[in-house]
């Protein structure tokens, strides 16, 4: 009995303390709403009430399934997502009028919004420990093969949705879909499971060449052709960006799991290696780093050339100076692809360098408490996990912001939860609801308790 009231008494905190989170942020986004519709029309939305009604609803149907499904998991995580799903609506409103081949924006976006919270709610639901997804291991290998295959087949494959070159969409009747939004879930899951197993024979130099000892080679086999079949699939596919995150994603959990920077210098020699094949291999590749390096010289000539996108970006984030010229204002509809792509500069020139920090500090909340999670996870594949789900959603935001303001090439990504766009979103819901299974995991303190039934984990966090 006592073991329960201390669990309820934590427990309540934490969900007071998100909820009150969730409402901060959904003024924000009430704030920014209605600046935005003041600055594009003039006038106040017509429709506030009922934005706001929906916002609240959104807000606390999210704290109370968390109160039911996951009470013990992490405060901060759910409350930016939402400021960031909230914010993600008042840009595609703002954008909309600009937009003619896409004139329903925000309320697309709300529509994948609430379909990417019944796919957060079905996951907490059907995944109620952690272990449950860890013995598919190869399965969800094999499904994330399948996935990332899906966009090759002639009879699947979107023409109309792929842009750029890249073969990115399936559709299937009426919708649309980037599988390999899903696909990378699958990966975490089975890079997480193998690596746990195989720690050891990754880990000790076992193998002797010449007067060295090295970790036997014979552990990389199925984890090197999952990686390496999934790379060479995405390079077929001409997807540079979830390429390059998939690739930073073995590696960080490789060094992880063994703590040998070997394993990241050969990373960093592959990275290199594979970038230099690739640019001659795949002529996007090129394009993108030439235009890295100088966009401007891309900007003469007639029709659109592929430095115009990055060049008026770069100009726009600059025109927002510090404090941006304001929402509705700005010049963020003259941002090519503004609504994906680019959103970040949009947000830049609107909102100035201090919403664009503020972006970039909401990413970094989330990056410090999925660590911390995987700091307290019970188990090694709850670790693994955790750390890998905050990687490919985190390193994800990084290298399109990178792009963005040129710190890096550009990469065809979105920015996770502020995008348009419906597979990321939902893929991310989901994302975020296996990191809240594992917290709640993490936190929970009764079975510390109980030493004559459950075999000791360690100390109570």
């Amino acid at each position: 009995m006592a073991a329960i009231t201390t669990t309820a008494s934590r427990t309540h905190p934490r969900r007071r303390s998100e909820l009150g989170l969730i409402l901060v942020g959904i003024l924000v986004v009430l704030f920014a709403e209605v600046l935005a519709y003041l600055g594009t029309y003039n006038t106040f939305p017509p429709n506030l009430g009922l934005i706001a009604l929906a916002l609240v609803a959104f807000g606390v149907a999210g704290n109370l399934v968390n109160r039911w499904l996951v009470p013990e998991a992490d405060p901060i995580i759910l409350p930016v997502v939402l400021l960031l799903n909230g914010l993600s609506f008042v840009m595609m409103q703002r954008l909309a009028p600009f937009e003619p081949s896409s004139p329903h924006l925000a309320g697309l976006q709300s529509l994948w919004s609430v379909v990417g919270f019944i796919g957060y709610v079905a996951t907490l639901l059907v995944f109620r420990r952690s272990r449950d997804i860890e013995r598919y291991r190869y399965l969800l290998a094999a499904c994330a093969f399948i996935l990332l295959i899906l966009p090759l087949v002639p009879g699947l494959k979107d023409y109309a949705a792929d842009q750029n070159g890249a073969y990115l969409w399936v559709k299937l009747g009426p919708i649309s879909f980037q599988p390999v939004e899903f696909a990378k879930l699958l990966l975490v899951i089975f890079f997480a499971s193998y690596f746990v197993e195989k720690r050891e024979l990754l880990s000790m130099a076992t193998s002797r060449v010449g007067n060295r000892l090295v970790p036997d080679l014979r552990g990389f086999g199925p984890i090197a052709v999952a990686w390496l079949a999934s790379v060479c699939v995405i390079i077929m596919e001409r997807d540079v960006g979830f390429s390059l995150i998939l690739f930073v994603l073995f590696v960080a959990m490789l060094w992880v799991t063994t703590g040998r920077w070997t394993y990241v210098l050969l990373g960093l020699v592959a990275f290199v290696a594979g970038t230099f094949i690739a640019a001659h291999i795949l002529s996007q590749v090129n394009v993108r780093l030439e235009v890295w390096l100088d966009p401007w010289k891309y900007l003469s000539g007639p029709g659109p050339t592929p430095g115009y996108q990055p060049a008026i970006a770069e100009v726009m984030m600059g025109q927002g100076g510090i404090f941006g010229r304001a929402l509705g204002l700005g010049g963020a509809a003259s941002i090519p692809v503004a609504q994906s792509d680019f959103v970040f500069a949009a947000v830049a020139n609107e909102l100035g360098l201090v919403g664009a920090s503020a972006i970039v500090v909401a990413y970094m909340l989330i990056t410090g408490s999925g660590v911390r999670i995987a700091a307290r996870a019970r188990t090694e594949f709850g670790k693994l996990a955790a750390l890998g789900f905050t990687l490919v959603l985190v390193f994800q935001a990084f290298i399109i912001m990178a792009g963005v303001s040129r710190l890096l090439p550009l990469t065809g990504v979105t920015l996770p939860f502020v995008s348009y766009g419906g597979s990321s979103l939902v893929a991310n819901y989901v994302l975020i609801a296996l990191l809240l299974r594992i917290s709640n995991e993490g936190a929970h303190p009764v079975q510390t308790e109980l030493p004559q039934l459950i075999e000791p984990v360690g100390a109570a966090p």
